[in-house]
């Protein structure tokens, strides 16, 4: 029979040997990893001996962790559940998505949904004969989209975004400096429960075959120093019902279906644009409140307008 020394002793062994465990898989993640278009997803994704895709560099970086590219290269589709930031800076990063999702943020199945910080920067996210979304975000906190390039997304609606972003809590979307083209839809954005507040900064909207920006229920923001050009829809549409309240500043909303498209029940605050040689400039069932220093050929804009002049 077993003595109690013996039983004892190999509890410790075992407790000993998880700990180690444990540590060893710690230590497998690491803060920063690399990719390379001559890489391999069996390596540890070091920069002397980089992965092969995004997918197979991000479970071996560590919760609020770096993958940077070393090269040019197609790094694949990603599903992303941690904090993390994905560079392509200096390199030609791609991600060909044909009938999937180019990147999907989704947190929901951890131990702490709704919380995490994801940046992508310098990515070319591309619809490879038809991408379902470029950007699919689902759940989390803040999804940063840096000098990215996002287009040929063209699936039937609900999808074909290059951003998509439904939410079933609060969150933040920051768009900046990037291009988002030739997809179904550029961004659509929802949140119920809870509100998403959408950042568009100095940004290139065009040629969807739908709307631009398309703020559903609980989405507002701002679209600042941007174009908003060619879209099939309206340059930005504010939903009906959605009670948005929306700003758009110095940006340009030309050669659209509609240019600004606010909903019943919805502000859009207006300074510093040019809405100028769409179909239609103005659709307003909503409240318009403009601040005098706007260019547009339409003599009178319809529906409710409010002017803030400042001397």
């Amino acid at each position: 029979m077993m003595t109690q020394h013996l039983r004892t002793a190999l509890r410790a062994a075992a407790l000993v040997a998880f700990v180690l465990a444990a540590s060893s898989a710690a230590r497998a993640q690491a803060s920063r990893t690399w990719v390379s278009a001559d890489g391999d997803d069996m390596n540890p994704c070091s920069r002397t001996a980089p992965c092969k895709t995004f997918s197979g560099a991000i479970s071996k970086t560590a919760d609020e962790g770096e993958i940077d590219a070393l090269d040019p290269g197609g790094y694949g589709t990603v599903t992303i559940t941690k904090n993390i930031t994905i560079d392509g800076t200096g390199t030609l990063a791609g991600v060909l998505n044909a009938g999937v999702n180019g990147v999907n943020i989704n947190d929901s199945a951890t131990g702490t949904p709704n919380t995490i910080v994801v940046t992508l920067r310098n990515l070319d996210i591309y619809g490879a004969t038809g991408g379902t979304n470029g950007i699919n975000f689902t759940a989390g906190k803040t999804l940063n989209v840096d000098h990215c390039q996002i287009a040929n997304n063209t699936a039937a609606s609900p999808n074909g975004a290059g951003i998509k972003v439904v939410l079933g809590s609060s969150g933040t979307v920051n768009v900046i400096d990037s291009r988002i083209f030739n997809n179904r839809i550029g961004i659509t954005v929802t949140a119920s429960p809870g509100s998403v507040k959408v950042n568009v900064y100095r940004s290139v909207i065009t040629h969807h075959t739908s709307d631009g920006v398309f703020l559903n229920v609980g989405a507002f923001g701002t679209v600042e120093d941007s174009k908003l050009a060619f879209n099939g829809g309206a340059g930005v549409s504010l939903n009906n019902s959605a009670f948005n309240n929306v700003l758009v500043i110095d940006s340009e909303l030309h050669h659209n279906n509609i240019g600004l498209f606010v909903g019943t029940g919805s502000t859009l605050k207006l300074g510093g644009s040019a809405i100028n040689q769409n179909t239609t400039n103005f659709s307003n069932g909503g409240t318009i409140v403009t601040f005098c220093d706007n260019s547009t050929e339409t003599v009178t804009i319809p529906g409710s307008v409010t002017t803030s002049c400042l001397h």
